[in-house]
């Protein structure tokens, strides 16, 4: 090895610029097994305390990139284009905006995640459904991408392999906070793709790793520095999550809603709205720019116009039952909680506020996400949200419902989600969903 990895974790420790071969250098060096773990985490706690700069992070992402294969969509025509999202608690537009965006023409290569801590995972959701399989080959992909303008897969190990196991050294080191190391994380896994565009969904609140709409935008800008260095164009939205999004969080149960709203039905709550409309909404103009992105619209107005009629005219719908059949998944045996307890409120007032990432906890005890990567989920688990910001209770309205097959797991969660609203007074406005729009 032509450099001293000790040296670079110096340099980096005393606040250096780092130069692309050094950090290549020891990328790839660790993704070899040449680096052993003990360095790797030295350095990565030297960029939590010393930061990188926007070349330097640019440079991250590159070697973290090319430490495993690209892939090359090059035979898929037209201008391929998809989603990142932050992450928060009940997020599931991912299985709308897709099919609304392939309906629309664009292709829609899709390399999701799985949930770990309190935010839900795209393939979770898409695994709840039975047969689905989103374990395809690369080449697979490229194909099906190419023959259905959508496809979504997980992460291979062919896809930035320093990523993955950077990423678990960074969960067991106390560094996952870090913005340069979530954003090559990020980036790298986006950029291999092989995508021209994409559209950031960045979220701040109680339910996002972001909890500020500064801290956000800063996560935002550095996101887009990095796709804007690779030559993409991309957008960035700022989202709210300081309550959860729609109906539902867990993952059968978030299909159900996607496909009702994909249906173009409403669930009216008792404060007389449509439960499903945020989840709508904000698939709907994450849509928009996408689609604006690729060329379809001349501006967001006409995007916009183009994905409500890509959804309103069931094209979406279509779309999505024919993801699912190219995956294998068998819509129609979708599985059902056994059980469901209520709770209630305790007082009356009006909703001020969630604990959003409390909730995202609840989850986990009743095992609708996992708190270990090796954890089993129950695809029927979750928690519905009978209320949101704003809105008038009395005590002994029903305010949540849990589900699930395992009661008294259902039951242990009880305090925590009672703990996770506070009613009080006086009447408080209800917030916006989308705070800021980025390019």
């Amino acid at each position: 090895m032509a450099f001293l990895p000790a040296e670079i974790i110096k340099a980096k420790r005393n606040g250096n610029v780092l130069s692309f071969d050094e950090i290549n250098e020891f990328i790839l060096g660790y993704a070899r097994g040449q680096i052993p773990d003990y360095q790797m985490s030295a350095l990565l706690m030297a960029i939590f305390f010393k930061g990188m700069t926007t070349e330097e992070t640019l440079s991250l992402t590159k070697a973290m990139l090319h430490s495993g294969d690209v892939v090359d969509l090059s035979s898929v025509r037209g201008f391929k284009v998809d989603k990142h999202s932050t992450g928060g608690v009940g997020d599931k537009t991912s299985l709308i905006l897709g099919p609304i965006v392939a309906a629309a023409g664009v292709p829609v290569p899709m390399i999701s995640g799985r949930g770990l801590g309190h935010t839900g995972g795209t393939l979770d959701k898409l695994e709840a459904i039975p047969g689905f399989n989103t374990q395809k080959s690369l080449q697979e992909f490229v194909n099906l991408v190419r023959e259905n303008l959508i496809c979504f897969i997980g992460q291979t190990k062919e896809i930035c392999p320093a990523d993955k196991k950077i990423y678990a050294l960074r969960d067991v080191t106390a560094t996952v906070e870090s913005l340069p190391l979530i954003c090559a994380s990020i980036m790298s896994k986006k950029m291999a793709e092989g995508i021209d565009g994409l559209v950031l969904d960045v979220k701040y609140g109680s339910g996002a790793f972001m909890k500020t709409p500064a801290l956000a935008e800063e996560l935002a800008v550095n996101l887009m520095a990095i796709a804007k260095g690779y030559g993409k164009t991309v957008t960035a939205l700022l989202t709210n999550m300081d309550q959860p999004l729609g109906r539902f969080a867990g993952n059968s149960l978030e299909v159900e809603e996607c496909v009702a709203i994909m249906k173009n039905e409403k669930f009216m709550g008792a404060h007389g709205y449509d439960l499903y409309e945020d989840t709508r909404e904000l698939s709907l103009q994450l849509s928009a720019h996408m689609l604006l992105l690729a060329g379809k619209g001349k501006d967001a107005k006409e995007s916009y116009a183009i994905a409500l009629e890509m959804l309103t005219s069931g094209k979406a719908l279509k779309k999505f039952e024919e993801l699912c059949g190219i995956h294998g998944g068998n819509l129609s045996a979708l599985p059902k909680p056994r059980h469901r307890v209520d709770i209630v409120a305790d007082k009356s007032g009006f909703v001020h506020g969630f604990h959003t990432e409390s909730i995202g906890v609840a989850g986990i005890i009743i095992r609708a996400g996992r708190a270990q990567a090796a954890d089993i989920i129950a695809p029927t688990a979750g928690v519905e949200f009978h209320v949101k910001v704003g809105d008038e209770v009395k005590a002994g309205d029903v305010v949540f419902s849990l589900y699930g097959d395992d009661k008294d797991l259902l039951t242990s969660a009880i305090p925590l989600l009672k703990s996770a609203i506070n009613i009080s007074l006086p009447k408080i406005a209800k917030p916006s969903l989308i705070l800021k729009i980025l390019s």
